[in-house]
């Protein structure tokens, strides 16, 4: 069955090519014209509101703000577009903004803590504490048989102070509501999903491919130099704290897709050869 040319309209028929760059640009016309639309009163009430939610945010900061305060927290909320408006905010905030700091630290931590009698790195049901794959880091103080209770950290296993801090600025004591440390909260979510932060490490490495030297294109991933496969074989007996360097900045590099597939590609083939034989290739292999 032959089908028939569809028919054009007359206004179509000269229509030049679409561009890929002419949606993104259509859109921004119509965000203009719709501001446009709004006028300049809409705005300047958004500006006031935003005004008035911060002013009340920095009453409420100020009013709760004990004598002691890290500085650099305090700074950095205060310059925020909208101020949080609670001290524990601002030093989650703070946290966020530096993930790699709070990577530092919450090593460091851990390494004050060392790692606890009859602990091995196994694998396990979240139930019990244990993670369940070789990809999540290993966090003794999070298991049952390990955890030291409220007041101490899950991750790093020292005492948590008043609002999330690290140190007992204020002489009050350990936090007894309190199991995580802000940094440590951070930093954890850094080791498990270090892909969120790409765009902060790529200009750690002056946008430079860490397996090629070459420039960093738009499809770059984040990678991991030492693979968890071979941390899991090769490395298992090594001390707690040093195992969390593997989930950390030490370990961490963006590289392109093209040079991410290779590696991945070789690394795959390392552990084909590593795998214990079945019964089912001794048998083929016999043959």
């Amino acid at each position: 069955m032959h089908h028939l040319p569809r028919l054009r309209h007359p206004a179509q028929a000269h229509r030049p090519p679409s561009n890929p760059a002419r949606p993104r640009v259509n859109k921004r016309l119509r965000f203009g014209a719709m501001l446009a639309r709004l006028g300049p009163d809409r705005m300047s009430k958004w500006q006031a509101q935003k005004t008035e939610i911060n002013r009340r945010a920095l009453a409420r900061l100020t009013k709760a703000l004990p004598g002691i305060f890290p500085s650099a927290v305090l700074t950095r909320a205060l310059a925020r577009p909208f101020i949080p408006p609670t001290p524990r905010l601002a030093i989650d905030s703070y946290w966020r903004a530096h993930p790699l700091r709070a990577d530092r630290l919450a090593r460091a931590l851990a390494a004050q803590s060392g790692q606890p009698d009859g602990w091995t790195w196994r694998l396990g049901k979240a139930q019990s504490g244990m993670p369940s794959t070789f990809r999540a880091p290993p966090a003794p103080y999070r298991e049952k048989a390990f955890a030291r209770g409220p007041g101490f950290c899950c991750v790093c296993g020292q005492r948590v102070y008043q609002f999330g801090w690290h140190v007992d600025l204020w002489g009050k004591g350990p936090n007894m509501r309190a199991t995580w440390h802000c940094a440590c909260v951070t930093a954890w979510q850094f080791w498990n999903a270090p892909s969120e932060q790409a765009p902060l490490l790529r200009r750690l490495q002056t946008r430079r491919c860490g397996q090629t030297g070459g420039r960093l294109w738009k499809n770059a991933e984040v990678d991991h130099r030492v693979p968890l496969y071979r941390v899991w074989n090769e490395h298992r007996a090594s001390p707690w704290p040093d195992l969390l360097a593997y989930w950390g900045l030490p370990n961490l590099q963006v590289i392109n897709r093209d040079a991410h597939v290779l590696k991945s590609a070789d690394e795959a083939r390392d552990r084909s050869t590593k795998r214990p034989p079945t019964a089912k290739n001794a048998g083929m292999e016999a043959a």
